[in-house]
Parts: structure tokens; sequence; C-alpha cells
């Protein structure tokens, strides 16, 4: 049997910016994208703190160290810039594969900067 596990997680990432007339998806800083092994193309799940939509996306990757954090297309109407939210990947695992499992957690300051 598959278990559908949370494999990473960005955790209260700032949108920094909302973009209506692109085609669709998460624009992310790619230095975030490789410190959570997020795949640019990769299906997240979204939830935004503010205002409590849950949503689906794909990720495109943006300027390296830029913080950027943008709803692009149809996501741009599920919040705001300044709104909080938290970037969730998945991923399906055999049952021996879980008995050691914990996700890889990226925490951000306000700034989408990476803390310990």
């Amino acid at each position: 049997m598959l278990r559908c596990m949370l494999r990473a997680k960005i955790h209260r990432a700032t949108v920094t910016d909302s973009n209506i007339a692109y085609e669709g998806s998460l624009t992310i800083d790619e230095a975030l994208l490789t410190a959570a092994e997020i795949k640019p193309y990769e299906q997240v799940m979204i939830s935004n703190l503010n205002n409590g939509e849950r949503f689906e996306t794909y990720v495109i990757p943006g300027k390296k160290n830029s913080g950027i954090i943008c709803l692009n297309g149809p996501t741009a109407r599920k919040g705001t810039v300044g709104d909080v939210i938290i970037i969730f990947s998945y991923g399906y695992y055999p049952e021996e594969d879980i008995r050691d499992f914990s996700p890889l957690i990226i925490k951000l300051d306000e700034k989408n900067r990476m803390v310990k």
C-alpha cells in the first residue's frame, strides 16, 4: 500500500506579488524551491492563513534569493499581497519507507528568508 505523506512544506511564506494576467501557477524564489526540493511544475497545495482559502496549482521558479512568492492567473483571486501562506508538497510512499519518515520543513521570516 502507498500512503500520501507530506513530503515538504514552505511555512509562512508572504505573498509578494499577484498577476491575474499570467496563465496560472505560483512563482516561488528558486532558492526556496531548491531548499524544499520542489521541482518546477510540481503540483502543490496552498493554504492561505489570512482568508482560509486552500487551492492546488503548480510552481514555477522565480529569481533566486529574491523572496518572490507570486500568485498567478486564477490563483491571484485566492489571496492578496501581504497574505501569509503555507505551501505543501505531497508524495506517495510504501509503508516500509515511512517508519522513520519526516517531511522537509522550510520556515520563513516576513521577508521570505529561511530561518533556522
